[in-house]
């Protein structure tokens, strides 16, 4: 399986890191290893001083499909959860002003974890779920699906006009403003609507 992941999703994001708001998604991936689950730890790599959390929406691909039309993109997710982007933000500037990709600060091991997946059916509006991740019991990041740059149905169908989509594909559709620094002892809580779906410790 892989994690394809879209940055720059939310204008007021892009803004933060005083990037330009993109026309087109922008797209990196991230190997199976980066995965964690059932809210364990995340070990802050030794490698990196300043890692970010990016707390995003995820969708997980229910059938294989490419060239999908934006129209009939819907039917290719059922479930979706939450998930932390981890960025090693120190190494994806040295990257980026040199132009190079940015995979070591954002593919490393343990930087992608996962809650349990909810039937996209339970939400009433795709398009108005509000999500955050509190840190220490503090508020850091809020956002809402209605402002997303791409939808869920335009990230799916252009990935796959490049990239065949699988079964079990994981999509991290972007994260909102606020994204900052974690370090050793933070306690992190992420939350879809008012359910509490991640609650796991930066080791």
């Amino acid at each position: 399986m892989k994690i394809i992941a879209i940055g720059r999703n939310y204008a007021e994001h892009a803004k933060e890191l005083n990037n330009p708001v993109p026309a087109v998604p922008v797209i990196f991936m991230k190997p199976e290893t980066a995965i964690i689950k059932d809210n364990k730890p995340f070990y802050h790599p030794d490698f990196s001083d300043d890692v970010h959390h990016e707390i995003e929406i995820i969708l997980k691909v229910s059938k294989e499909g490419k060239h999908i039309s934006e129209k009939f993109a819907a039917n290719y997710y059922e479930e979706i959860a939450l998930g932390i982007d981890f960025t090693a933000r120190d190494i994806q500037s040295r990257h980026k002003e040199k132009g190079l990709p940015w995979e070591l600060a954002k593919a490393f091991d343990g930087s992608a974890p996962i809650s349990a997946f909810i039937p996209k059916s339970k939400f009433a509006a795709i398009y108005e779920l509000n999500f955050k991740l509190d840190i220490n019991g503090e508020t850091r990041q809020q956002g809402n699906t209605r402002d997303l740059l791409f939808s869920f149905e335009n990230i799916i169908a252009f990935v796959s006009q490049y990239i065949t989509l699988k079964k079990g594909d994981l999509i991290f559709t972007g994260t909102p403003p606020g994204v900052s620094r974690v370090k050793v002892g933070d306690r992190l809580e992420g939350y879809l609507e008012d359910e509490k779906l991640l609650d796991f410790y930066v080791k």
